[in-house]
């Protein structure tokens, strides 16, 4: 009998360590048909694609996360994301969690975040990009202050709560192999966010170390919407610094845009995007600008329709422009 009692304890116990803890798996799928055409200004070529591809407005993944209640508020979290292309069935950058892996603690005082995450700017660098911020918005094709190519891994990250509308976040990305020139780079980056009744503000800015070299590229970006009811403008102003670690060679852009609901299931949204090289001694100044057009049709809570065209131009010195065109629909299913 006692044997017994005890064993009911224990699945009592056990019982209820398990309903404080959750685990979920998830995952988005993405895939886009449509023309691509790119010209060549310097080559003088023209080739236009046909193509079926992943991630045309946000990049197909699926993962693993889950929290455990730890008691007075205070939480145990995990998160494992993979990418995937969805057109061919491979994984993305050769990695086993190519989006994101770490562990972490959250709370009343906000939350922590130890791994592959992430950075602060990446968090707000498209939340006022307008066209559902995917690959047929011009900024998505012009702009230049997008930060580090890809997640930096090592890193540490703190949120803080959101107080009246107010929050922001800081994360420091170790450059941990010094053993070469230009092989790793430490990365600072923060955010403040505002965000009550119609108004939306964020500001980003990222500094990123690279080993071997004296000048840090530095990325700021800011970013702002405001919702009229009948229609929500949105505008991102960019400003990179010593691109490519190069003394005085910098870029400034801005984005404006507009989400227009005409129904509640229908969205139609277009915008404008210029961005523009500043180089020292004369050097050849590039100019990138782009516009697009865009409709997302909602079916379900977890699955959207999407088609629309973009039209970019880069220049070149001495020869014609460099152009990108894409018409493209699409469909998103989120799991």
């Amino acid at each position: 009998m006692k044997k017994s009692l005890i064993a009911l304890a224990v699945l009592a116990a056990s019982g209820a360590a398990m309903a404080q803890s959750s685990v979920t798996v998830y995952g988005l799928a993405d895939i886009w048909f449509g023309s691509v055409k790119t010209e060549d200004g310097v080559a003088g070529t023209s080739l236009r694609q046909t193509k079926l591809d992943s991630g045309g407005v946000n990049g197909s993944r699926w993962g693993l996360k889950g929290s455990e209640d730890l008691g007075g508020g205070l939480k145990a979290n995990f998160k494992l994301e993979q990418g995937f292309k969805l057109d061919d069935g491979t994984a993305t950058a050769g990695q086993a969690f190519s989006r994101e892996a770490y562990v972490g603690f959250s709370g009343g005082f906000g939350e922590v975040k130890l791994g592959k995450v992430w950075t602060a700017y990446d968090d707000v660098s498209g939340a006022s990009n307008a066209v559902f911020d995917s690959a047929l918005a011009p900024m998505n094709n012009v702009f230049v202050s997008t930060g580090y190519q890809g997640n930096p891994g090592n890193t540490i990250y703190y949120a803080t709560p959101t107080m009246g509308g107010l929050s922001g976040a800081l994360s420091y990305s170790l450059g941990e192999n010094k053993t070469a020139a230009l092989s790793a780079s430490s990365v600072t980056s923060l955010n403040l966010t505002y965000g009550a009744g119609p108004v939306a503000v964020q500001f980003g800015y990222q500094d990123e170390d690279t080993q071997g070299t004296s000048n840090d590229t530095k990325f700021t970006r800011l970013g702002a919407s405001y919702d009229f009811g009948v229609a929500t403008a949105k505008v991102s102003y960019g400003k990179v610094t010593d691109i490519g670690n190069a003394a005085g060679f910098d870029a400034t852009e801005y984005q404006i845009g507009v989400d227009v609901p005409v129904s509640a299931a229908l969205t139609v949204s277009a915008s404008y995007a210029s961005s523009k090289d500043d180089s020292p001694a004369a050097v050849f100044e590039e100019k990138r600008s782009g516009y697009g057009l865009a409709a997302a049709y909602t079916l379900s809570k977890r699955t959207f329709l999407y088609g629309g065209y973009t039209s970019n131009k880069f220049t070149n010195n001495g020869a014609a422009d460099d152009k990108l065109s894409i018409l493209a629909v699409g469909v998103q299913h989120r799991f």
